[in-house]
C-alpha cells in the first residue's frame, strides 16, 4: 500500500523524519518497502501568471507568453493553445530543475529566446493530472512568486508499506496514524470531525429501499446526490491520488477513492438514472448469471458470489467492481453512493477467482471496519459538496442485519511476565490505551479492555501482550536474553519420524527424489482420475485459486501436476518422484475431514529413449512392486499384493496393497487413456500407502535355530489366471497343518497345453518339527488332508 507522508503530517504531529519513521514502523511489523520521492528532483519551479499572449512574428504554430512571476516578468516561447491571459501557470526559470532531472537554460525559437518555459503535468512528475492537452493551468487560490512544488504538495515523500492480511486496519491513512501515535513518543493524533449521514431518507425520488438477501452483508447504506456536475477534481485532490498511484478520473469518483485511502471503507458510485429499477437488492449469484463489469469484460457467476443487482440485473459484484450499466458518465446528473460491509471471504473469494484485484477487494477480504461505513460515507459526501460537484441529502437509506458486539480481552499480570519477563500494567495499559484498546474494569490479576472495532484480529489475551510486545521493542535492553533451562532427560526421536526418515532414506537409495507440494489441487485434476462427485470433495473456504480450492483425497493429482510442470518446461527424461504428505477425505457422516499420512511416489519412463549402448531396460509393474516391497521392508513390513480395480488404474495392472490382511494403499500403472490425455508419451506407474499402519512394534523376533532336518513335498496346481499364488499360499499354509513351516512359489506355466483361462503353479512346502526329525508318515496324513482340500476347493492337482 502506497501512503503519503505529507497527507499523514496533516493528520498526526510526527516529530521524527521519513527515514526513522520507517525503520520504527518496519520493527513493529509493519515493513516499509520503499520510501520515494516521486517529485523530488523538482526544484526552482514558481508559480506565475500569464499577463500577455502574443503570436510569435517568425512561427505560427508558437506563442509569445509573458509572466509575472513575482519578482519581475519573464518571456517564454510556447506552442501550447490551452493558456489565456490571466492564468496560473508553473514555471520553470533557467536553472530550475525538472521532474525528469532536466536543467532550464535560455533557449532560441525562430530568432527570439525563451527564458525557461511553462510546466505540463508531466514535466511536473504527475501525468496523470492532467485534464486537457499542453500547460497545467492552476485554480486562483496559489500565490504567485511562491515555490510551485511546495504549494502543490510535490514535495510530498511516499512509503510502500507491506501489510500483514491480519491488519487490515493498516490500509488508511487513519489506521497508519492511529499506528504510529502508539509507536512514536511525542506524537500528536489531531482532531477531525465528520457529520454523520441519519437513516430515514426523505429523497425528491422514488426509491424501493434495499433488500439484503442471504448473510453476505450485514450493512448496507446508500447516500442521494442530485444536480450532480460531472467535471475534474480539484487540483490538489488529483495530485494527491496520483502520487498514491491511483489515476484520478472524475470529481464522483475522485471522492469515494479519497475517502478509502483516508478511512479504509471502500466506497461505490451508482447512476441513479442508469439504474434498472429504482431499488437495491443484495444477493448470491445464481448459476450460469453473468455480467460486464467496469472493464468491460464479461464475467462469469456461481453462487458463492455477491451481487449487488436492480431489478432483478446484476449492476455490481459486491465489495470487487462495480458494472458497466451503472457507471458514472459525463452525463450523470443523479448518483446512488453506496458504503457496505461484505463477507471478507466471499470477497476474496470472488476476486481470486475471476482475477479482479481491485482496491475494494483488498481491503474488504481483510474485514473494513463496519463502525466506519457510515463516517466514510459522510466525509465522501463533504466532499462532493466542498467541491459543488452535486447537492447531497443529508439523510440516507441504511439497512443492518446486524450490530457488532463489542469485544473484550483481558490481560493478567502473571501470563505477561511469562512472555515478556516484564508485568508494569500501568505501562502496558498506556501502550494499549494509544493503540486504542481501552481499559473497562481493573482487578487484582489483570485488566479486561475493550477491542476497537477496527482491530478483528485481537481476540485472546496473547494478542494483547503481542501488542505491548511490538511497540516496547524487542531488543536486549526490553528483553534481556537468557539461555534456556537444561531439559529434565534427554530428548527422543518419535517413532513414527524414525519411519518417516527410513522411507525417505530407502526411496532415494532406489533413485526416487523427495518432491514438496501444495495440499491444494484442483476440482478438475481430481475428476480427471474418477474419483467421486464434487460435491464429495473438501472444499477450501479462501482458496487460494480454483487451482487450489479442493483438499487432494490421494497425493496422486499433486505429482500429475508436478510432472506435466516438469514436461512443459521441456523434461525429457525419467523421472522418480516420492512425497510424504497427507490427504483428506471426509470423515463419517460428513461432520469433519479425515487427515491421513500417506507415502506415495510416481515413476515415469521418460520421452528419451536413446541410449549409448543399445536398448535400455524399462521399468514395468514388477520392477515398481519391487520398489514397494523394499520400502516396506525397510519398515518390517511384508505386504501382499491383491489384483483390484482403480478408475485411473490400467486393468491388470493394478493391485491393493495389504499390510496383516489390511488395506493400505495401491500400486497401478496409469490408464493409457490418461497418459494420452497428459500427453506423457511413455508409462507411468504409481503408488501410495498409509503411514499409519506402518507404526507399531514391528520388531523381529528371534528364536534358535533348530538342529531338525525338513521334509520336502512338492504340489502343482492347475487354477484360473484370475486366482492369485498368493491366494493359493496363504490357502496352503491355513490347510497344511501344524507342521507346515514353509511354502514357496517355484514354478508357473501358461500355455496352450492347458485349458483355456488355466495356468499352472508348482509350490514347494517345508514340513520340520521343533523337538525331532520327522519321518514320512508322520507327514503323510496332513499331506493328504491338504491336496484333498484343493480339491474339494476345485483346484485340479497335477
Amino acid at each position: 500500500m502506497l501512503l503519503s507522508l505529507r497527507w499523514l503530517r496533516e493528520l498526526i504531529d510526527i516529530p521524527i523524519d521519513a527515514e526513522l519513521l520507517s525503520e520504527r514502523l518496519t520493527f513493529t511489523g509493519t515493513e516499509v518497502e520503499s520510501l520515494v520521492r516521486p517529485c523530488g528532483k523538482l526544484k526552482g519551479v514558481v508559480i506565475a501568471r500569464v499577463v500577455a499572449l502574443d503570436p510569435h512574428p517568425s512561427s505560427a504554430n508558437l506563442l509569445l507568453a509573458r509572466l509575472d512571476r513575482g519578482a519581475g516578468e519573464a518571456l517564454c516561447v510556447t506552442a501550447a493553445r490551452n493558456l489565456s491571459v490571466g492564468d496560473l501557470v508553473c514555471y520553470a526559470p533557467p536553472g530550475a530543475t525538472l521532474a525528469d532531472g532536466t536543467v532550464m537554460g535560455t533557449r532560441e525559437f525562430s530568432g527570439l529566446l525563451s527564458q525557461g518555459m511553462a510546466l505540463s503535468a508531466s514535466e511536473l512528475g504527475v501525468a496523470a493530472v492532467e485534464t486537457e492537452p499542453g500547460i497545467l493551468r492552476l485554480p486562483g487560490e496559489y500565490v504567485i512568486g511562491a515555490d510551485a512544488v511546495s504549494s502543490l504538495g510535490l514535495d510530498d515523500e511516499i512509503l510502500e508499506l507491506s501489510i500483514t492480511p491480519n491488519r487490515g486496519d493498516l490500509l488508511s491513512l487513519l489506521g497508519v496514524a492511529r499506528e504510529v501515535h502508539a509507536l512514536v513518543e511525542g506524537s500528536q493524533l489531531r482532531e477531525f470531525e465528520i457529520d454523520l449521514p441519519q437513516d430515514g431518507a426523505h429523497w425528491p425520488v422514488d426509491f424501493g429501499g434495499i433488500t439484503l438477501e442471504g448473510e453476505g452483508c450485514t450493512l448496507y447504506g446508500l447516500g442521494f446526490v442530485d444536480d450532480v456536475a460531472i467535471a475534474p477534481s480539484p487540483l490538489d485532490a488529483r495530485i494527491r491520488l496520483a502520487l498514491l498511484g491511483q489515476r484520478p478520473v472524475s470529481n464522483v469518483v475522485d471522492a469515494t477513492n479519497l475517502t478509502m485511502f483516508f478511512l479504509g471503507q471502500p466506497l461505490h458510485a451508482f447512476d441513479f438514472d442508469r439504474l434498472p429499477s429504482p431499488e437495491i437488492t443484495v444477493r448470491s449469484a445464481r448459476p450460469g448469471e453473468t455480467m460486464r463489469t467496469l472493464d468491460g469484460k464479461d464475467r462469469s457467476l456461481d453462487g458463492q458470489d455477491l451481487l449487488i443487482t436492480s431489478g432483478g440485473r446484476p449492476v455490481a459484484l459486491a465489495g470487487v467492481m462495480g458494472g458497466e450499466n451503472s457507471e458514472i458518465f459525463e452525463g450523470t446528473r443523479r448518483v446512488l453512493m453506496e458504503t457496505a460491509w461484505f463477507d471478507p471471504i466471499r470477497v476474496s473469494r470472488t476476486s481470486r477467482r475471476l482475477g479482479l484485484n481491485s482496491e475494494a477487494a483488498y481491503r474488504f477480504a481483510r474485514v473494513v471496519d463496519p463502525a466506519r461505513s457510515l463516517v466514510a460515507l459522510g466525509y465522501a459526501l463533504s466532499l462532493i459538496s466542498r467541491w459543488n460537484a452535486g447537492r447531497p441529502q443529508p439523510s440516507i437509506h441504511l439497512r443492518r442485519r446486524r450490530t457488532e458486539a463489542i469485544g473484550e480481552v483481558e490481560l493478567t499480570r502473571d501470563k505477561m511476565r511469562r512472555y515478556l519477563l516484564w508485568d508494569d500494567m500501568k505501562e502496558a495499559e498506556r501502550i494499549l490505551s494509544r493503540l486504542g484498546f481501552d481499559a473497562e474494569r481493573r482487578g487484582e490479576k489483570g485488566t479486561t479492555f475493550y477491542v476497537p472495532s477496527y482491530r478483528p484480529d485481537v481476540n485472546i489475551e496473547e494478542d494483547l501482550i503481542e501488542e505491548v510486545a511490538r511497540v516496547r521493542g524487542y531488543t536486549d535492553a526490553v528483553i534481556p536474553a537468557r539461555l534456556p533451562g537444561r531439559p529434565r532427560d534427554t530428548g527422543t526421536v518419535g517413532e513414527a519420524f524414525l519411519l518417516w526418515r527410513k522411507l525417505r532414506e530407502t526411496a532415494m537409495a532406489r533413485g526416487y527424489m523427495e518432491s514438496v507440494q501444495y495440499s491444494f489441487v484442483s476440482p478438475e485434476s481430481v475428476g480427471r482420475l474418477g474419483l467421486g462427485r464434487h460435491e464429495e470433495l473438501l472444499e477450501l473456504t479462501n482458496p487460494l485459486s480454483r487451482e487450489q480450492s479442493v483438499l487432494r483425497p490421494l497425493l496422486l493429482p499433486s505429482f500429475l501436476e508436478a510432472l506435466s510442470g516438469n514436461l512443459r518446461k521441456g523434461w525429457r527424461g525419467e523421472l522418480r518422484l516420492f512425497e510424504i504428505g497427507d490427504i483428506f477425505v471426509p470423515a463419517e457422516g460428513r461432520t469433519g475431514c479425515d487427515e491421513r499420512r500417506r507415502f506415495g511416489a510416481v515413476l515415469y519412463g521418460g520421452r528419451q529413449g536413446k541410449a549409448l549402448y543399445g536398448a535400455r531396460g524399462a521399468e514395468d509393474f514388477f520392477s515398481v512392486k519391487a520398489d514397494v516391497t523394499a520400502l516396506l521392508a525397510a519398515c518390517r513390513v511384508v505386504p501382499s499384493f491383491c489384483p483390484d480395480r482403480l478408475p485411473f488404474g490400467h486393468a491388470g495392472q493394478t493391485a491393493t496393497l495389504r499390510v496383516d490382511g489390511r488395506p493400505v494403499g495401491y500400486l497401478t500403472r496409469l490408464k493409457p487413456l490418461l497418459e494420452k490425455e497428459l500427453d506423457l508419451g511413455a508409462p507411468l506407474y504409481a503408488f501410495e500407502f498409509d503411514l499409519q499402519s506402518l507404526v507399531g512394534d514391528k520388531r523381529p523376533r528371534f528364536a534358535s535355530e533348530t538342529p531338525f532336518p525338513a521334509l520336502l513335498r512338492d504340489i502343482s496346481l492347475l487354477a484360473p489366471r484370475s486366482v492369485t499364488a498368493a491366494f493359493l499360499g496363504d490357502f496352503i499354509r491355513s490347510h497344511g497343518g501344524a507342521m507346515l513351516e514353509g511354502v514357496e512359489l517355484f514354478d508357473v506355466y501358461e500355455g496352450p497345453s492347458l485349458p483355456e483361462g488355466m495356468r499352472s503353479l508348482a509350490f514347494s512346502l517345508v514340513y520340520r518339527h521343533p523337538e525331532r526329525t520327522l519321518v514320512d508318515s508322520e507327514i503323510e496324513g496332513d499331506h493328504r488332508a491338504l491336496r484333498e482340500s484343493l480339491e474339494a476347493a476345485g483346484y485340479r492337482l497335477r
